[in-house]
Formats: C-alpha cells, sequence, structure tokens
C-alpha cells in the first residue's frame, strides 16, 4: 500500500523561503518513493524538470496565480505556458475567488479556461478552488465550471489561507464533478490515516509536504 499511496501524493514544498538545497532534498525524495509529482513554485520548475529527465513517472507539478488567485486571466496564461517551456507536465491553478463569490461565472469559466487552453496537450490543469472561504453552494458551482472549463482535476486548497482539506468537502466535491474527474486534497494532509481518509473519500491525489512521512506511517507537523 506505500507503493500505491505514493503514487497519489505530490511532494510539496511551496514556502517562500525555499532553498535550492530543499528543492534538491524533495526531488530525491519523489524519486525513491515514487511520489506522483513534485509540486514547487515556478522558479524551481526547470531545477526539477532537469534532476527528473530520466524518472519520466515523476511530473514536476506547479502552480499558477499562487496563492491568491487575484492576478489577471493574461498572467495565468503566460505563467502557466512559461512553466510548461520550463518543464512542468502539472499545472495547479487559482480561481478568481472574488468574482465566484460576486456571482461572476462568466469570468471564473473563461480565467479556468484560458489555463486549460494554454496547457492543452502539454499538461494537465488542476483547479485550486480555496475551499475555506466558500460557501457549499460556492463549492459546487466552482467544481461545476471547472469542469465546463475543460480541468482535469479540481483542488481543495492552496494550505496558505484559513483552513485545508476536509473529508465532507472532498465527499462535496467527488459528487459534483462525477467519476470521471479528477479530486486532489491538499492542506493539512499530514498523517498516514488523513490520506486513507481523503482517499476513501473520493481523492485521487493528495497534495502533502508530509508524503514521507505518509509513506513510513509517522506524523508530520507540517501545514500544507
Amino acid at each position: 500500500m506505500t507503493q500505491n499511496i505514493a503514487r497519489m501524493i505530490d511532494h510539496t514544498l511551496l514556502k517562500a523561503d525555499a532553498t535550492k538545497a530543499q528543492i534538491v532534498k524533495l526531488v530525491n525524495e519523489a524519486k525513491e518513493y515514487s511520489f506522483a509529482s513534485v509540486c514547487i513554485n515556478p522558479t524551481w520548475v526547470s531545477t526539477a524538470a532537469e534532476m527528473l529527465k530520466d524518472t519520466p513517472d515523476v511530473k514536476v507539478c506547479t502552480v499558477i496565480g499562487f496563492p491568491l488567485g487575484a492576478t489577471t486571466t493574461e498572467t495565468k496564461a503566460f505563467e502557466t505556458k512559461n512553466a510548461i517551456e520550463n518543464g512542468a507536465s502539472e499545472i495547479d491553478m487559482v480561481i478568481n475567488i472574488g468574482a465566484l463569490k460576486a456571482k461572476q461565472d462568466e469570468l471564473v469559466e473563461s480565467d479556468i479556461k484560458s489555463v486549460v487552453e494554454a496547457a492543452k496537450g502539454r499538461a494537465l490543469v488542476k483547479v485550486i478552488i480555496e475551499t475555506c472561504l466558500l460557501t457549499d453552494e460556492e463549492k459546487e458551482r466552482a467544481c461545476k465550471l471547472s469542469v465546463k472549463a475543460g480541468a482535469d482535476f479540481v483542488k481543495t486548497s492552496t494550505g496558505f489561507s484559513t483552513g485545508g482539506a476536509t473529508i465532507e468537502d472532498i465527499r462535496l466535491m467527488r459528487k459534483t464533478v462525477g467519476a470521471d474527474i479528477g479530486v486532489k486534497a491538499s492542506g493539512g494532509v499530514r498523517r498516514r490515516e488523513d490520506a486513507l481518509a481523503m482517499i476513501e473519500a473520493g481523492a485521487s491525489r493528495i497534495g502533502a509536504s508530509s508524503g514521507v512521512a505518509i509513506c513510513k506511517g509517522e506524523v508530520s507537523n507540517s501545514h500544507y
């Protein structure tokens, strides 16, 4: 089961003060445990891609419009293209949260679609809806707009707001998107039991900085 759970983990380091040595350590751990990907800020994509060029099963995942989702649509599209050129094959973008709350659904959908189109045929797109800031109705609407825009996954959280993934949110998101779209639980998944509970609730990917601890059955105090 360790191998199976490892293949569902995006091994994550998104802190502003992450150093090259820490990124190198993260990538080496991802190679050792065969994690699904490393999830890092765009500035580290080329470093990770170079280290993983002979390890095709471990993908390079990066974040777009992170962590607020408040950059312009054009900026998100440019960030996506730049990240892919640097070696990213998975893109985790943050929606325009304020627009969603204001019921500007066309803006939210077009914002997501711009990233989907920039990544088309070259990278998976996961849409971070930041569940801790949304009502259940808003979560459902965000998920439906993500599917409509052509995203591959919906994702709970950045890990940098007021809360992370919950079992209830994963169930709601899975129910809303159906069986064919991925659901990623991120933020606060620190233990093996947490990860297994998220998977049981419908998660198909786990975003965690505690990937090694999860695989070893240990407890981590990391927040992401």
